[in-house]
């Protein structure tokens, strides 16, 4: 009998999101529900934008959960290297093969013709495609421009006719035309894999035996297939999960909702809670019970009892349910919860050097550092006036300085100042400009310790969302200023 065998794999970009510990969540719970393993692949090859310190953030996030995988980058496993970035030659043998078989080609087509080629097909209302310009290519021609070392990609060819069904464990089968489907690039100019052929790849080599992925890779699933057929290989059971969205029903988006997974350990909720409501995203107990634990998601897990209809994510909600967790802890258990939060010797000591010098009794600490155990603050709009911006130039300045924060990787006092300064300069504004703003922000104060260790000691997380709460209690950003912010923010080094 084969064992189940299921994965996540992240790519190491951005903050840990919540989607990925959903999707981790449901991998992990139906691998153990079938005396499974779960692996955790790192997918790094987006070589520009991926940072070991955001892959760290993942393997931090998902642990404070309680989401354990048995292979991994870190904690290794016989089917490695399970970071894509290392896996190069095993891609370079599989896309060979795919050439030498004829699945695959060698495209030569500059950007120029191919965004001409997409613009064309656009304003004729046809589906966007590469049309295989290159696919009929002599063998010849072909050599002769490889050992010139001509950029070229690696595609695959894709039938224009007919439909692919799409088995899928949630929805049956799904039939979806080949005509929507591109001749995906398999391998990029850098010699690095797309997403498909290195999925597939992988997928095949580590044994997985079941993919449970987002909805938003359905559309995409015949190329996928295909590239089985094309090695010969036996697919894995495939199901996709619904999206999560915001209450207004749109993808969950972290403009609407924090969505990045130390936010809310930041913020203090219990990681228990939190799996207990990613748990009920899209699935219910078979009592429908609200409240339950790991182990028991795990002994009445049925894949069969996901809802189609996107789960909604609900702050307010999840506050409510953390609340009964809460609740329901001993007050010993509860104070040490909270010593772990917060009030820990580690964390205090970061607070104490910044108040020391600021205080004449114990008693007014609290009064000046209340912001750092806080989460959100109420702010007070008159903070944010300016003798020397405009309310459009103050809402500009603070939503320049978010996404250079955003982008922020490594969140140390110079970075983050350089972020700020970078913002300024290029506004032709004064760093005195700036700072009263993000004293009002962050500590929702006039004036406090230095704003910019206070940043630093609060993290990325509370910084950015104080950031956006701000920005929304000034009225937001519109659609216009935000698309002409962001050509700004492309011209700021």
């Amino acid at each position: 009998m084969t064992t189940v065998r299921t994965r996540i794999a992240p790519s190491p970009t951005g903050d840990p999101h919540v989607g990925t510990a959903y999707i981790a969540l449901f991998n992990m719970c139906f691998a153990r529900q079938h005396g499974g393993e779960f692996i955790l692949r790192i997918e790094d090859t987006d070589q520009l934008r991926s940072t070991r310190e955001s892959e760290q953030q993942i393997y931090d996030a998902l642990r404070w959960l309680g989401i354990e995988w048995s292979e991994g980058p870190d904690v290794g496993g016989p089917h490695g290297p399970y970071r894509q970035s290392e896996r190069g030659p095993i891609y370079q043998k599989y896309s060979a093969e795919l050439v030498e078989k004829g699945h695959a080609f060698h495209c030569f087509c500059s950007a120029e013709r191919l965004d001409k080629l997409r613009a064309e097909q656009m304003e004729a209302k046809q589906t966007p495609r590469y049309d295989g310009h290159c696919m009929h290519l002599s063998a010849e021609e072909v050599q002769q421009r490889l050992a010139a070392g001509e950029p070229n990609v690696v595609r695959m060819k894709v039938p224009s006719e007919g439909v692919c069904v799409v088995p899928d464990m949630l929805r049956g089968e799904v039939e979806i035309p080949w005509d929507r489907m591109d001749m995906q690039v398999l391998m990029k100019t850098d010699g690095l894999p797309t997403y498909f052929l290195a999925n597939v790849v992988d997928d095949h080599l580590m044994g997985i035996t079941h993919v449970l992925r987002g909805e938003e890779w359905l559309p995409s699933a015949p190329k996928l297939i295909l590239l089985y057929e094309y090695f010969g290989w036996d697919k894995p059971q495939l199901c996709y999960m619904p999206l999560l969205r915001n209450p207004d029903k749109s993808k969950l988006s972290k403009r609407k909702n924090p969505t990045s997974i130390t936010f809310y350990e930041r913020m203090g909720f219990l990681p228990q809670a939190m799996l207990n409501y990613l748990g009920r995203m899209g699935w219910s107990m078979p009592d429908e019970r609200e409240k339950f634990s790991l182990d028991e998601m795990i002994e009445h897990f049925d894949i069969n009892r996901v809802s189609l209809g996107g789960p909604i994510f609900d702050l307010e909600k999840l506050s409510w349910l953390n609340g009964q967790w809460m609740r329901e802890l001993s007050v010993e258990d509860f104070a040490a919860a909270a010593q772990k939060w917060a009030f820990n010797s580690n964390y205090l000591m970061q607070i104490a050097p910044h108040v020391q010098g600021r205080v004449e009794t114990f008693s007014q600490i609290a009064p000046l550092a209340s912001f750092f155990f806080a989460g959100g603050l109420n702010l007070d709009a008159k903070l944010f006036e300016s003798k020397k911006l405009s309310a459009d130039q103050v809402r500009q300045v603070m939503q320049l300085i978010l996404w250079k924060l955003e982008a922020l990787r490594q969140w140390e006092k110079d970075k983050i100042t350089a972020c700020i300064q970078a913002v300024v300069e290029h506004l032709e504004l004064k760093l005195r400009d700036a700072m009263p703003l993000m004293f009002a922000a962050i500590t929702g104060q006039a004036s406090s310790v230095s704003v910019l260790d206070a940043m630093q000691i609060l993290g990325p997380d509370l910084t950015r969302f104080r950031l956006r709460q701000a920005i929304e209690l000034l009225g937001g950003v519109s659609k216009k200023e935000n698309k002409e912010w962001e050509k700004l923010l492309a011209s700021i080094a």
